[in-house]
């Protein structure tokens, strides 16, 4: 995967300039694509096209399936282009913001959108051996989806731990009942899907016809509220009623006194095991259809994990439990002809975690944020000790962007630790900086990333721009105003694109 040296952008498709509230998979979607090929970047990568819910802050990290697409990612443009709504429809639409996504309006937008668009296709569809290809080969995960979100509306969001005991329990003749009475929103669902992935598939072709790999993102968990934990009760720690006896977290750091309880319901890998591994092989069968390469979030699960009893309410009562190790990735290698994966090897990392990454030769990444703190280890994230095979950022989607870290605030930094401030100064030295105020000190970080050894360098499109921290994607354990950074069309500039490919060229990732 990483055999020569390549550079590639970070921005996902919400960010992307559209105008309908929030990026999708049009227009716009294909202009990034040749801006990407103009620059001769080959990598896009992006973060989970999974649905996403607004009760969980809109992340892409905790979706209601592993498997299905966000139908707020759909063009309206392509939609009208394929005859599904009509030119007024998208004509008539709120007065959205350019920079940031407002995720209620466009919901309730896109929601009468699809609405139109779905009865439409519906009308015309007939015999659309394109959408029957689409539900039978999908049919592991999508049947149980559009089962799921039915019955979500049916009753009315309620969890479904709460649905009666033969639904929840998922009891053939109550099923086979639902599947009957929901019938026509269960075509909505499917009918959503068929076209989003219509869409994406189309898109993914674009860029492999301009020489661009599309770099996924897989999250590790899945939300307990998803039809991947009502459908596959047996792959989780689950009790008799199907509620989690135990829930994901990270223990106590330097970060955190308590550390973090995300609430995930932990896998049973031992029944995993015995069933081949099946639900996690479909799960990657079906992203490699996807992508290119493949993030594997939180790699350290799959070694290590902190399960949590899921009656505290803090991770301090947690405990580390061993994960299935080499033997799952071998039973990947017994599937697939080869992992074009990417271990998430962030935070604190074991020699057991290293082990397993490097016996199935995986890509770890190198942050350059967290290269210069007075931890020993931070030398391991200063370009110039990175190997080949490794992929270098200047900071992710969790981060802040590379100039709101460099340029926090004075008092901000002092309020945090004289370490903070010596951070900065020790990067600024890195480059041969004095002051972090000087025009256009981004290029100088890129710079260094870009001449390292790392066979992949990938930058947040932020840091491209010198943006400071109000562009900034996440703040991780915040559940409000996250991923609603946009970018507008008119700064993709003849002269951004110009330093990017002279940047490119000059350090052989043309």
């Amino acid at each position: 995967m990483l055999k020569k040296r390549k550079s590639g952008v970070l921005l996902h498709v919400t960010s992307l300039p559209s105008s309908f509230g929030i990026g999708d998979l049009g227009p716009d979607a294909y202009s990034f694509v040749d801006f990407l090929y103009e620059c001769h970047q080959r990598v896009w990568q992006l973060l989970p096209l999974n649905p996403t819910i607004t009760r969980y802050g809109n992340s892409p990290y905790n979706s209601p399936s592993a498997f299905a697409g966000n139908p707020l990612l759909l063009s309206p443009l392509l939609l009208y282009q394929n005859g599904l709504v009509s030119k007024s429809d998208i004509e008539e639409r709120p007065e959205f913001s350019e920079d940031k996504v407002d995720y209620r309006l466009v919901m309730e937008y896109k929601e009468k959108l699809f609405s139109k668009a779905v009865t439409s296709y519906l009308r015309k569809r007939r015999a659309d051996w394109e959408y029957l290809h689409f539900c039978e080969e999908n049919s592991i995960w999508l049947d149980d989806f559009a089962l799921f979100g039915s019955l979500k509306s049916y009753f009315r969001g309620k969890p479904w731990d709460q649905w009666p005991s033969g639904i929840r329990d998922r009891k053939k003749g109550e099923i086979a009942e639902a599947r009957e009475r929901l019938k026509r929103s269960i075509a909505r669902e499917k009918t959503l899907q068929y076209l989003f992935f219509r869409q994406w598939k189309n898109l993914k072709a674009y860029c492999n016809e301009k020489d661009v790999q599309v770099f996924g993102d897989l999250p590790i968990y899945v939300n307990y509220e998803s039809a991947d934990v009502w459908a596959h009760p047996q792959v989780f720690k689950l009790d008799k009623d199907k509620r989690p006896t135990a829930v994901t977290g990270v223990p106590p750091d330097y970060f955190s006194k308590t550390g973090q309880l995300w609430g995930n319901p932990v896998y049973d890998w031992e029944r995993l095991k015995d069933r081949g591994y099946s639900w996690w092989i479909e799960r990657i069968a079906h992203n490699l259809s996807l992508y290119d390469i493949i993030r594997m979030d939180h790699f350290r699960g799959f070694v290590d994990f902190w399960e949590v009893p899921a009656r505290e309410k803090t991770a301090v009562n947690g405990r580390w439990i061993k994960g299935p190790r080499k033997d799952f990735f071998n039973s990947l290698l017994n599937h697939f002809s080869s992992l074009p994966l990417v271990a998430e090897d962030l935070g604190d990392i074991t020699s057991d975690v290293r082990e397993v990454r490097d016996m199935f030769q995986l890509p770890g990444m190198r942050i350059l944020q967290f290269a210069f703190s007075s931890d020993p280890s931070a030398d391991y994230y200063k370009p110039h000790s990175y190997i080949e095979n490794c992929v270098a950022y200047t900071g992710t989607h969790d981060n802040n962007t590379l100039m709101g870290w460099l340029r926090e605030d004075d008092n901000i930094i002092k309020q945090k630790s004289k370490d903070s401030h010596d951070e900065k100064k020790r990067a600024l030295r890195y480059i041969g900086r004095r002051s972090a105020m000087k025009k256009n000190i981004h290029w100088d970080f890129i710079c260094a990333l870009m001449m390292s050894s790392a066979r992949m360098v990938i930058i947040p499109m932020q840091d491209l721009l010198g943006l400071g921290e109000e562009a900034r994607m996440n703040y991780p354990s915040t559940s409000e105003g996250n991923w609603e950074w946009r970018i507008s069309a008119k700064q993709f500039t003849p002269t951004l694109r110009k330093k990017i490919l002279d940047l490119t060229e000059i350090y052989g990732r043309a």
